[in-house]
């Protein structure tokens, strides 16, 4: 076995490039979640009746939309990714963004506020499977794992400051500058894209990935060669959603992300509500959650590239069970702040592991550079599905427990169990491995 490839070359201008990319599309996708956070972080005062005086059950059917929207344009926004390219995609989805995230500033209706979030989820999914893609261009798949960890610490990183500047602007300025400052801050990333970014190391006359560490290129189907698969064709997106670990990979993600969507969207409301905290305190210790996945991502990646050398599902499976367990037991933990924002952080900590491994590193490795996009957007589209059972959750729990009654202990022991069945569904595939054309000489 070929010895894995060290981070860095003797070639500075792929050096340079490698890391570029990588540094614009971590920014890129972190900075989406300005825009995507800003109506979380505003309902505490939109619930204000001398506001806007949204229900819970408001609040769940407008994230509910955009949860629909979101998981709808994962389904599109991953084949065009490797059809056309990251960059396109990437760019229109973040210019959209910043002029929806600005209109719900403006917004002074529920229903007018509920179909802009709508638009947001379908702007905010034209982010991540065009994004992994162009990131699995610049490096190669043994080194993946940790370059993923590393990178994924975007969006916990990107939704801890997101909620961070979020609620400062809205208790300096008001809530709809909640909505107005990130779309702000995104706007000058979408500069920095426009500038900073390339679709593959070709582009600016480099050699593949492959070439530049002398591995076999990866294929999506054991029997084909890579030259029977080339870049941007439709032959590659039909193979991709016919590859059953692709399928098995979205299922997994589907019963994960309920949990990592319910703590993103709700934790402020659910600290609220147990601790009587102010808006931004409420904001502040649940962007822990937020806090600890960079660390968890970084333990996972590095741990699935050193330990068990490029394999992804031992680290999700033990991941999870553990995470079980931590969710069922969640609603017994002392009611301060301290306790809280400790529970927090754990949760984030562990959730952010197979989450990012699942929807980065074995979505790059099992759809191969080339179908990456695609791959990732059947798996984050599975996931997002998912991610709209969380965030109406506490809305249909609100409805079948009655208003006044505590909603919280049944929802912790259903994600527990969702959980645990996902670690019990990545038990077989321990050992699983993509498939690799030899190495050319």
């Amino acid at each position: 076995m070929s010895e894995t490839p060290k981070l860095t070359s003797k070639n500075p201008l792929y050096e340079r490039w490698r890391w570029q990319v990588f540094s614009i599309t971590w920014l890129a996708y972190a900075g989406f979640y300005l825009t995507r956070k800003a109506f979380s972080v505003a309902k505490n005062e939109l619930k204000k009746p001398e506001i806007m005086g949204l229900t819970k059950a408001d609040m769940s059917w407008i994230d509910g939309a955009n949860s629909v929207a979101y998981a709808l344009g994962q389904f599109l926004w991953g084949p065009l990714g490797d059809k056309f390219g990251p960059r396109i995609i990437v760019l229109a989805g973040m210019l959209a963004s910043v002029t929806v995230a600005l209109l719900m500033g403006l917004s002074s209706t529920v229903l007018w506020m509920g179909v802009l979030f709508a638009l947001q989820g379908l702007c905010q999914s034209s982010g991540w499977a065009p994004l992994t893609k162009n990131v699995g261009e610049f490096f190669s798949r043994r080194e993946r794992g940790s370059i993923m960890g590393f990178w994924c610490t975007n969006y916990a990183l990107g939704g801890f400051l997101a909620s961070t500047l979020a609620a400062w602007a809205a208790q300096k300025f008001g809530w709809r500058y909640a909505f107005f400052v990130p779309a702000g801050g995104l706007l000058v990333i979408w500069f920095l894209f426009l500038l900073f970014q390339r679709n593959r190391p070709e582009d600016v006359g480099l050699p593949s990935i492959e070439k530049y560490h002398g591995e076999g290129e990866e294929v999506i189907n054991a029997e084909e060669t890579p030259a029977s698969e080339p870049e941007g064709s439709w032959k590659i997106v039909m193979e991709v959603l016919r590859n059953k670990m692709v399928w098995l990979l979205a299922a997994v993600y589907f019963v994960i992300k309920p949990t990592r969507y319910l703590m993103l969207y709700w934790s402020p409301v659910y600290i609220n509500e147990l601790l009587g905290t102010s808006t931004a305190t409420s904001g502040l210790l649940g962007s822990l959650f937020d806090l600890a996945g960079p660390l968890g991502s970084l333990v996972g990646g590095l741990v699935s590239d050193r330990l068990f050398k490029s394999k992804r599902m031992p680290v999700c499976v033990i991941a999870l069970f553990i995470l079980a367990m931590l969710m069922v037991g969640f609603r017994f933990i002392p009611a301060t702040r301290m306790a809280v924002g400790a529970g927090m952080f754990a949760i984030g900590f562990l959730i952010f592991i197979p989450d990012t491994l699942i929807s980065g590193a074995a979505a790059m490795d099992f759809g191969t550079k080339k179908g990456a996009s695609t791959a990732g957007g059947v798996i984050n589209g599975f996931g997002s599905m998912g991610q709209i059972i969380g965030v109406t959750l506490p809305g249909w729990a609100d409805k079948l427990v009655g208003q006044g009654h505590d909603i919280w202990n049944p929802i912790f022991l259903w994600l527990g169990v969702s959980l645990a069945l996902g670690g019990l569904l990545m038990l077989p595939q321990w050992n699983r491995l993509p498939p690799t054309a030899p190495a050319k000489s």
